[in-house]
C-alpha cells in the first residue's frame, strides 16, 4: 500500500513540474528596452479599445521587419496574440497588410521561422488570392515565393480576414512541427510538419510585419 501511494505521489510531482513548465505567461507589450525594433517604427497606443503596440514599416528592403522581444527565449510551446494589419496609405499595389509572428529568432536575426497573414486577401474576389491568406516562411532560405513555387499549396492556406480588425492568433510549436490557429478555432488553419531550421532551433519571438504594413499587437501570452 505504501508503494502504491508513493507512486501516486511521484506522478503528482511530475504533473506539477510539467504544469509549471507550460505555465501561460502574459507579456506586457511596450516600447521598453526589451523590445528592439528592426526596420520598423514602434509606438504605444489604444487601438480599437485595446492597449497595443503599433508597428509601421520603414520601407527598407528586408524580411527582417519586426520588434524582437529580447527577454523571451522560445523553443517549444504556444504563442497567443491579438493582431491587426492593414496597408499604409502610400503602399504599393502588392501590399497586403502582412502581419504575423516570427519565432526561434537567432541572436543576429539571420534565421527565424514565421507565420503571417495577408488580411486584404481574406475576402478578395479572386479565389487564388483568398487561398494565400495565411503563410509560413523560414528565413533566409525559404521565402514565400520559393515555397509557393516548389511546394504549391503546402505552406499557405485560406482563412477569413478583415484588414485592420483584431484577429486572434495561436501558434503551437513542438520540435519540427508547428500549427497556426486563427479566431480561436479548435482546428488549425495551417500545419507545418517540417520546420526548416530543425527541432533544436530556439530563440526570440518577434512581432513581424511585411512591406507597406501598419500593424497593431496586443494580449501576448506565451507558454513554454
Amino acid at each position: 500500500m505504501k508503494t502504491y501511494f508513493f507512486v501516486l505521489f511521484q506522478i503528482f510531482l511530475v504533473q506539477c513540474v510539467l504544469f509549471a513548465q507550460s505555465e501561460r505567461k502574459s507579456v506586457l507589450l511596450n516600447t521598453g528596452s526589451d523590445f528592439v525594433p528592426f526596420n520598423v517604427k514602434v509606438s504605444e497606443e489604444i487601438y480599437q479599445e485595446k492597449k497595443s503596440l503599433t508597428v509601421i514599416d520603414l520601407g527598407k528592403d528586408s524580411e527582417v521587419k519586426f520588434v524582437k522581444i529580447k527577454n523571451l527565449n522560445f523553443r517549444n510551446g504556444s504563442i497567443e496574440i491579438n493582431l491587426a494589419g492593414t496597408t499604409m496609405a502610400n503602399s504599393s499595389e502588392q501590399a497586403r497588410g502582412f502581419v504575423g509572428i516570427a519565432f526561434r529568432i537567432n541572436d543576429d536575426n539571420s534565421k527565424f521561422e514565421c507565420f503571417y497573414l495577408r488580411p486584404t486577401n481574406g475576402r478578395a474576389d479572386d479565389q487564388v488570392r483568398r487561398n494565400h491568406s495565411a503563410q509560413y516562411i523560414s528565413f533566409p532560405e525559404f521565402p514565400w515565393f520559393k515555397l509557393r513555387k516548389d511546394f504549391p499549396e503546402k505552406y499557405e492556406s485560406y482563412v477569413d480576414l478583415v484588414p485592420g480588425e483584431w484577429t486572434k492568433v495561436r501558434i503551437e510549436v513542438e520540435g519540427n512541427r508547428a500549427k497556426l490557429f486563427i479566431h480561436g478555432n479548435s482546428q488549425p488553419t495551417l500545419i507545418v510538419n517540417d520546420l526548416k531550421h530543425g527541432p533544436e532551433a530556439e530563440g526570440n519571438i518577434g512581432l513581424w510585419i511585411g512591406p507597406g504594413t501598419v500593424a497593431h499587437f496586443a494580449d501576448l501570452y506565451v507558454s513554454n
